[in-house]
């Protein structure tokens, strides 16, 4: 394992990576550093063809030290495969859609889940916490479980049963909160104070996001080690589009790709939309969004941790940020199932909304790649068959 340190993405401080860390004392999150140099002469592209068909196979650019505290479920190397049908309708000749409704737990979460619990088990946590929309939290309980740490969840009322009850059936400690993510947050502060919880909210520590940042890698290894134009993700935290942007920055460095980069989406919610305004008027923080609302109940994030570096990563790649109608999102969601046979989740047909919109307006021209994350099992969401008009 080539891991370094961690660095603080605002400052510039440098943290100890053999430390059980959270945030920078001036507020940031903290990133994960690696010896590029040295997993350049250690390992090559070509060498991880004959490695299993999972997450594990970048372990080189992963945090865990010593695999004996790797915990895994068989996470990752999700499909990428082509929407032609959907595609032509709305316009665009190559569509691709990851579909992260594959991994266990039904959700792209238990990349992060699988990474984050193994790294905070090799540093000596045993008892994590954090609030969550739903999905983390189901994802974490699990992987906390699996590792045999305590978890501690925190949701909003609204938060999918589904989820609820995966973290009950994991053996995790949950409570509901009458509010949003930002009131779980509260309460999961207060259990922390107390003292012998690690917290593993969003971005509050940094492995989460090694582990998400993996379908940046997929993406470019399946696609032959190239990039797409394009790649649209629904946005709360922000942990995976942050994720695929640091690791695109790595393969980069490492000379595995070229130095094309592909623009990165950041799709939301009219009823949540923080990032989309911030980025409209040109900022690099966000304001909070007041009442908000959705039915893509995962991105419901009215003012992300991470919003400095969500921004960062479309300015720099001449992304942009779009906000979608629910209505629209679940048009979207049934005409996909319709031209396509998969049920989405709500928050990729949110990606589905965005790429018609963006195509519309000529923002994506006809002959773009466009790679759409799916970032869950769309059975996790009955209710938006039925909202759709079924």
């Amino acid at each position: 394992m080539f891991l370094t340190h961690l660095a603080c993405p605002r400052c510039g401080a440098r943290h100890d990576s053999e430390a059980l860390t959270n945030l920078c004392s001036c507020g940031s999150p903290l990133l994960a550093r690696y010896d590029l140099d040295a997993v350049r002469a250690a390992v090559t592209p070509a060498a991880l063809a004959g490695r299993g068909a999972d997450l594990w196979r970048y372990r080189e650019l992963l945090p865990v030290r010593d695999d004996a505290h790797r915990v895994t479920l068989g996470e990752g190397w999700t499909p990428l495969w082509s929407a032609d049908r959907f595609g032509a309708a709305i316009g665009l000749d190559r569509l691709l859609v990851k579909d992260e409704g594959l991994v266990p737990t039904g959700s792209f979460k238990a990349r992060g889940a699988a990474v984050g619990v193994s790294r905070a088990r090799e540093l000596g946590a045993r008892h994590v916490a954090m609030p969550t929309n739903g999905n983390a939290g189901a994802a974490w309980a699990t992987y906390a479980a699996r590792g045999g740490l305590r978890s501690t969840i925190a949701m909003p009322l609204g938060a999918p049963l589904i989820t609820r009850n995966e973290v009950v059936a994991a053996g995790g400690e949950l409570i509901l909160v009458d509010g949003l993510i930002g009131d779980a947050g509260k309460l999961i502060a207060e259990v922390v104070a107390a003292g012998g919880v690690f917290d593993a909210g969003t971005l509050r520590e940094p492995y989460r996001l090694e582990g998400k940042k993996t379908m940046g890698y997929e993406i470019c290894e399946q696609l032959g080690w190239r990039v797409p134009d394009v790649i649209i993700y629904p946005t709360g935290g922000g942990v995976g589009l942050i994720g695929i942007h640091k690791a695109l920055e790595e393969l980069r460095s490492l000379g595995w790709i070229g130095d094309k980069v592909p623009r990165l989406v950041a799709v939301q919610s009219t009823g949540c939309a923080p990032v989309v305004r911030a980025f409209e008027a040109g900022e690099r923080r966000v304001t909070p969004w007041a009442d908000a609302r959705t039915v893509a109940f995962g991105i419901t994030v009215p003012a992300p941790l991470g919003d400095e570096l969500i921004l960062d990563a479309l300015y720099a790649t001449g992304g942009a940020a779009i906000a979608v109608d629910d209505a629209e999102i679940l048009a979207d969601l049934r005409a996909f199932g319709a031209a396509e046979g998969l049920l989405l989740c709500p928050e990729g047909a949110a990606c589905l909304t965005a790429a018609r919109l963006l195509r519309s307006s000529g923002w994506l021209g006809p002959s773009d790649e466009v790679v759409v994350l799916n970032t869950g099992a769309g059975i996790k969401y009955p209710e938006t068959v039925a909202s759709a008009g079924a």
